[in-house]
């Protein structure tokens, strides 16, 4: 009985954050133009971030997933 997570306020939250994004490009003042991109690179390199610590998490509950069995043995 596993169920799928549901981002789905994630995803509705990232979206109007984009279209924002993209509403600000057009905007007349060059600091908020370029405030755009910046924006978009940290957002980008937070997901990155939030990646290779799922990616870390996982490899940290093999392993004692491993450690554990491995105590269960020894008490038999």
């Amino acid at each position: 009985m596993f169920f799928r997570e549901d981002n789905t306020y994630n995803e509705i939250r990232e979206k109007s954050l984009l279209q924002w994004l993209d509403e600000m490009e057009r905007h007349e003042d060059v600091a908020v133009r370029c405030g755009v991109k910046l924006c978009r690179e940290y957002m980008q390199y937070l997901q990155e971030k939030n990646e290779r610590q799922k990616q870390e998490l996982a490899l940290k509950d093999s392993y004692l997933k491993k450690i554990a069995a491995k105590n269960r043995e020894m008490k038999k």
